[in-house]
């Protein structure tokens, strides 16, 4: 993969290096033409400027990064350990990066591998909409790991990926609750207007009701509240707080979370709503919290070590030529505990 210097970006502007050098440091002695022309190179050619010397020296460094999207969903605290342990095993650094949900992954990623000389990469959690182009400028191997879903568009060559199938499993859960009798189940969903694992738990939910005839109530999905962290205990309790007030009839809820489900919980009774009495709650994960929330979560359950170490590993193995891309779809397992029941006959 071309991973351009700052000589070849001089080459390409038909300029010295320290022309390039004065564009990137915002010098004030360069024509503004010239400096537009060089940035939109290092734009268009991936170019990351590197201050450590000391690290472009360091060409066998042995680091990985992980790139996280989501740092506020408890989800991630384990397998970020579990990924930890696996790379110091290889006697490898594991950088970790959290971004921003404004954020371009890429570049961060590009940022990343000049500055830290790494290895590989794995995306983790998130949403990623990005040409298959721009991905083609990282010049190490990357693994997605729990993301949504990647454009059709980019050849599965390219990367690896390492997921459940949220869409199906979604369907799984609400299977479920629709088999206890309900019918006007709610929904607390984040991401949905995005290519998320938020959308396709929210499809899986609208599979499983059209399978069983029963119309889909845009009444009773909710969205999380866009300006907290979508997946976070404090925008379950406020979001369903905000589904409360719709006045809408429900005799179930599923949020496609357990941390959304937990903060949810809070609301219901706040409201005076006993789970699973009034209400079943049910989330999604399997969060060690979600077992000894009382009452205990119905959830459905990632196994999220074994997707932590096999993503580790393949990426290791992609470093180290053992293997080529791969792509691993896990089953996740349906828990059913105490906060979801049958409705009364």
């Amino acid at each position: 993969m071309f991973e351009p210097t700052i000589k070849d970006i001089a080459k390409i502007c038909g300029v010295g290096v320290s022309t390039v050098s004065r564009a990137i440091n915002n010098h004030p002695d360069i024509n503004s033409e010239t400096k537009e022309k060089i940035m939109n190179a290092i734009r268009e050619y991936g170019y990351v400027p590197n201050d450590s010397a000391r690290n472009l020296k360091r060409a066998d460094a042995k680091a990985v990064a992980v790139l996280i999207k989501g740092i506020a969903n408890p989800f991630f605290t384990n397998m970020i350990t579990v990924i930890e342990q696996e790379c110091k095993k290889r006697h490898y650094a594991m950088e970790l990066s959290h971004i921003e949900a404004d954020e371009d992954e890429v570049d961060v990623a590009q940022k990343v591998v000049k500055e830290k000389r790494l290895r590989g990469i794995i995306f983790l959690g998130g949403l990623f909409s990005h040409s298959e182009e721009k991905l083609k400028k990282l010049s190490v191997p990357f693994v997605f790991s729990t993301v949504g879903s990647i454009p059709e568009n980019i050849s599965k060559k390219q990367y690896s990926s390492i997921s459940v199938d949220d869409r199906r499993e979604s369907a799984k859960m609400v299977d479920y609750l629709i088999g206890l009798g309900h019918k006007q189940i709610a929904i607390l969903v984040a991401e949905a207007s995005e290519e998320s694992v938020g959308k396709l738990r929210l499809e899986g939910y609208c599979d499983a009701l059209k399978a069983h005839g029963i119309e889909v109530n845009t009444n009773l999905i909710c969205q999380t509240e866009e300006a907290l962290s979508h997946f976070s205990m404090e925008n379950g309790y406020l979001s369903t707080k905000k589904l409360l007030e719709r006045g809408e009839t429900f005799t179930a809820l599923y949020a496609v979370s357990d941390a959304l489900a937990i903060g949810a919980r809070r609301a219901l009774y706040e409201a005076g709503l006993r789970v699973p009495e009034d209400v079943s709650l049910a989330g999604y994960d399997g969060l060690d919290m979600a077992e000894y929330s009382v009452p205990s979560l119905t959830t459905i359950r990632q196994p999220v070590e074994k997707m932590a170490k096999d993503t580790t590993k393949l990426l290791f193995d992609i470093i180290s030529n053992k293997t080529k891309h791969q792509h691993v779809i896990y089953e996740a397992e349906l828990l059913v505990r105490e906060s979801t029941a049958k409705i009364p006959e």
